[in-house]
């Protein structure tokens, strides 16, 4: 994977990102009103339902954008496709497949 690439999924992770901020905000304000009784809504989930969902979806875009941020560092420091574990080159098809892997096949299995 390429720069470019890279610098474009971490693009689409902060607007990922951006919207499921406003998501958390809308739901916070949801759950500030009074009226706001949706827990016991049989139609509809709940507002905690939808807060976990949120939460997770978030946690999930951060690792992976902190994952991105990383290889962009390997990239500059010179060691990216280079195993931090035995120093060996992580294949092609690897890095194709996890553009932000840090180890070889081997490595990762006995990891």
């Amino acid at each position: 994977m390429d720069r470019t690439a890279l610098t474009e999924r971490m693009h689409a992770l902060d607007a990922q990102l951006a919207r499921l901020d406003a998501d958390a905000a809308s739901l916070r304000e949801a759950r500030a009103e009074a009226t706001a009784d949706d827990e016991h809504d049989p139609e509809g989930s709940t507002l905690s339902g939808e807060w976990q969902r949120v939460e997770a979806l978030r946690a999930g875009a951060e690792r992976e954008r902190a994952d991105v941020v990383t290889a962009l560092a390997r990239m500059d420091e010179g060691t990216y496709g280079v195993c931090v574990r035995c120093g060996n080159p992580i294949p092609a098809a690897r890095l194709e497949a996890r553009p932000m892997a840090t180890m070889c096949v081997a490595c990762a299995s006995a990891a």
